[in-house]
């Protein structure tokens, strides 16, 4: 629900004010009757607290609050408050949740159960390929899909639920005003009209580096699960995946080839006790019981529509493949098909165990046992 002019003003000044936390609200607000009557409080009633956060308290900044509340009413972002029933549930559920957040977009689209999709800034082709297309099929199953806007895998997972026309659900490290990294302005743009842009810091707070693993807990916490698709040792999206295991959620990890560097933050998490992910029904599979999905046997059905076979372009595919690895540079040269057309149509079949991907981003037709 929209929140009260009034109302919004003492949250403005709440979430400026210096060493006040969400976990420290609860008691403020018992002690001071209302969120009016704690900036009206007796110095008794704020006795206890830190010396510049009750200065604050006594005498905020109004004229600074008055310029946010201006920014919303000019931008027609939404602010929820944490005492609001829209708030999203999974994000209460954390030890630390933002007592603020500012969305752009539709507010409904973090009512969806979402999953979390991160990685590297400076994929393989093969990993931004997997991002774009694994997002585009689990937004097809009901899935939101989260991220953080950031070059690579994030990018790719966010256009992969626009081009199958899911929802997509956008954190930012920094206000709703500054888009970052600003080449994705036009993106956030089709982000805020198919689904949300999320932040919970105020305007004008530039992308400061320390501000993105307060962004990741966000990510991870609207979300059922992370899938990291691609990530080297040291990528920040292992912090989102670390974040999202204390939280007691779901962790997915996609291997890749022992040679690719990209690959290796992933190989750790799965030793660690992320969940490998060879296809999307490894993913649905583990969220049905959460999600009140139809069970999915990710080793027997693969939850992807079977692809037409007999379409000319899959049997050219197909005819032009052994069991030998291939490139999909030669799959391309052999098929005459464009290299997008040929990825989507592997990516279709390795979902339907019909190719496998090798090492150094090859494929090979699957051997099919026979039944007993």
């Amino acid at each position: 629900m929209e929140i009260e002019a009034q109302e919004a003003n003492y949250w403005l000044a709440l979430i400026r004010t210096p060493g006040l936390g969400v976990a420290g609200l609860p008691a403020l607000l018992a002690r001071c009757g209302s969120l009016a009557g704690i900036f009206t409080a007796s110095s008794h009633k704020l006795s206890g607290l830190a010396e510049n956060t009750r200065q604050w308290l006594e005498n905020p900044d109004w004229d600074t609050v008055a310029q946010d509340l201006r920014w919303l009413e000019d931008t027609g972002v939404h602010m929820l408050a944490c005492t609001d029933p829209a708030y999203p549930p999974l994000l209460r559920q954390i030890s630390d949740p933002p007592m603020v957040l500012f969305v752009r977009g539709n507010l409904q689209a973090l009512s969806l159960p979402q999953l979390a999709m991160v990685g590297s800034r400076n994929p393989s082709t093969e990993g931004r390929r997997n991002a774009e297309e694994f997002s585009a099929y689990l937004s097809n199953c009901g899935l939101g899909i989260t991220s953080g806007m950031a070059m690579g895998i994030d990018a790719a997972s966010h256009r992969g639920a626009l081009r199958s026309r899911g929802t997509t659900i956008a954190v930012w490290g920094a206000g709703l005003d500054k888009p970052y990294p600003p080449s994705h302005r036009e993106l956030a743009e089709e982000i805020a009209e198919h689904g949300a842009l999320v932040s919970e810091f105020l305007p004008g707070t530039p992308p400061l580096p320390h501000n993105f693993p307060r962004r990741n807990r966000i990510i991870s916490g609207l979300s059922v699960g992370t899938l990291v698709v691609e990530a080297a040792q040291t990528s920040g999206s292992l912090i989102t995946a670390h974040l999202a295991s204390e939280q007691g959620r779901e962790v997915f990890a996609i291997p890749g080839s022992i040679h690719n560097p990209m690959a290796r933050g992933c190989h750790r998490l799965i030793r660690e006790g992320a969940k490998l992910v060879e296809s999307a029904g490894d993913i649905l599979e583990e969220l049905a019981p959460l999600l009140k999905l139809e069970p999915v046997n990710a080793s027997v059905e693969s939850p992807v529509p079977e692809p037409d076979v007999e379409d000319p372009e899959y049997r050219l595919l197909l005819n032009s493949m052994d069991h030998a690895p291939i490139s999909v540079d030669l799959l391309v040269e052999r098929t005459g098909l464009t290299p997008d057309v040929v990825s989507s149509m592997l990516l279709m079949l390795e979902l339907q165990g019909q190719v496998e991907a090798t090492p150094g981003g090859h494929y090979s037709r699957v051997t099919k046992r026979p039944t007993s």
